[in-house]
């Protein structure tokens, strides 16, 4: 009898045993997929939140007084070192439109304004390669409102571009167009409000490639011919802010005769002018990047030579 009872009692043991056995095995299949299910849940959340959040802005020129950046094919700038982003109502393609081949990746020089006062664009609009618009959008309030002023209501596609302003109302702005070979149509237009209207000043009628061009007060102002070859410089200035135009008498040294010849535009320094003039594309002098020195105390109209200028020095000119 004694028998019988221990025998029942080991297979109630053994059935206890099995049937933990088999409770623990059916528990491990029902939790351990929610578990996984739980942390993948997780994880895809993370990567959507990653996803979900902006690349942060990165500025072109952050050293500068107002930085600005072309990231996601957007102008944007900023008045205090990238913290804040404000963004420009124009499309990047239209900043590059014209006669241009480079990356995009920063603005065409001196096709724009840029300080705490004033940040201002020149670029052209229209679908016609003879009849664009020249225009200048600009902001006077560090971006809280804009203006859009038309310079020229038609002209052919932009090469050369430049605009700058020398106080808070006059302001200057030259651009040329319609390159064929060497040759190219080129004007300058003036403002005296800032920017809201535009003048075009009389034309100096050369068709050579501008090379660069400026005002140095709201009467003087300077046009530099020549990009391809040229074998001396070809400068024209105005004195009585652009209603003539004459080509000005640069007094080269025998020694630099097809050396130096392309003018730089030229800086005022106390009672005089000051002037740089380059070797072009093709120079080979002392290493091609040495430059002339020239000064003018007639306020543009004749330019003697002073000194060689190296490359180091010339750079902070």
């Amino acid at each position: 009898m004694k028998r019988y009872l221990l025998f029942g009692a080991g297979v109630v043991v053994i059935a206890l045993v099995i049937m933990a056995v088999i409770y623990h095995q059916s528990s491990n299949q029902v939790t351990l997929p929610q578990s996984a299910l739980l942390n993948n849940s997780q994880g895809n959340s993370q990567e959507e939140l990653e996803q979900a959040q902006p690349e942060p802005i990165q500025p072109v020129n952050l050293d500068e007084a107002v930085a600005y950046s072309l990231q996601n094919d957007q102008l944007n700038i900023s008045f205090n070192n990238g913290e804040d982003w404000v963004e420009v109502p124009v499309e990047k393609d239209q900043l590059f439109a014209g006669e241009y081949n480079g990356n995009k990746q920063a603005l065409i020089d001196n096709s724009y304004v840029m300080t705490e006062e004033r940040v201002g664009f020149l670029y052209s609009e229209g679908t016609d390669w003879d009849a664009q618009q020249i225009v200048f959008l600009y902001s006077v309030d560090q971006g809280e409102t804009w203006e859009k002023s038309i310079i020229s209501e038609r002209f052919t596609v932009m090469r050369f571009r430049k605009v700058d302003f020398l106080n808070d109302r006059f302001g200057y702005a030259i651009f040329s167009g319609g390159r064929t070979m060497s040759q190219e149509s080129s004007v300058v237009f003036l403002t005296h409000d800032g920017g809201k209207s535009w003048e075009e000043t009389t034309n100096t009628e050369v068709t050579t490639l501008i090379s660069d061009g400026n005002f140095v007060d709201e009467t003087t102002g300077f046009l530099s011919y020549g990009t391809i070859n040229p074998v001396e410089p070809m400068l024209y200035v105005t004195q009585d802010g652009g209603n003539t135009w004459n080509q000005a008498s640069i007094q080269m040294p025998k020694e630099y005769h097809g050396v130096f010849v392309i003018a730089e535009t030229p800086v005022k320094e106390e009672e005089q002018l000051k002037m740089l003039i380059n070797q072009g594309p093709n120079g080979d002098y002392a290493g091609g990047l040495v430059k002339g020195e020239f000064i003018s105390t007639d306020n543009g109209q004749t330019w003697d030579f002073s000194k060689e200028v190296p490359p180091d020095e010339a750079e902070h000119e």
